[in-house]
């Protein structure tokens, strides 16, 4: 994980319509940045189900919510289209961003030991710097916590 109180590593990805988007894009805007390991899988469905939910309270806030895996821009597009999701999702298929935001680790899966996405999430405020970082949080409670940081 990154540390808080430094500057988030930008970045530029294609969202689930196929347009490029930035980090620098929201500045002057809070960006909840989470990374979750697979669309359309029970807890990243619930995870970004409850930020859908959730997203009229985080603009609200002046907050945008971007999510990012290294699923495909089509399977984001799917995923998007299915639970009605109203915030982006970025395709990291490089694992480039993933890496630089230091989210690409060993987990436990059906008892092996693989490299995957640990589900993290990061708050970054107007200036592009991190002021929360969150790993291995728990896809049903990580909108509500943001949602009480901000």
């Amino acid at each position: 994980m990154l540390e808080t109180g430094i500057k988030a590593p930008d970045f530029s990805l294609p969202d689930q319509n196929g347009d490029i988007k930035s980090l620098s894009d929201y500045k002057g805007q809070k960006v909840i940045l989470y990374f979750y390991p697979k669309d359309m899988t029970s807890g990243c469905t619930k995870q970004a189900c409850s930020y859908g939910e959730m997203y009229p309270l985080f603009r609200e806030k002046g907050a945008v919510v971007l999510g990012v895996s290294k699923d495909t821009v089509a399977s984001h597009k799917r995923f998007e289209e299915k639970y009605g999701l109203p915030f982006t999702l970025l395709s990291d298929t490089d694992l480039d961003v993933i890496k630089a935001y230091d989210v690409l680790g060993e987990k436990k899966m059906y008892g092996k030991t693989v490299m995957g996405v640990i589900r993290s999430t990061y708050l970054i405020d107007e200036e592009g710097i991190i002021i929360k970082a969150l790993s291995k949080v728990k896809p049903a409670e990580d909108p509500g916590q943001m949602l009480a940081e901000l």
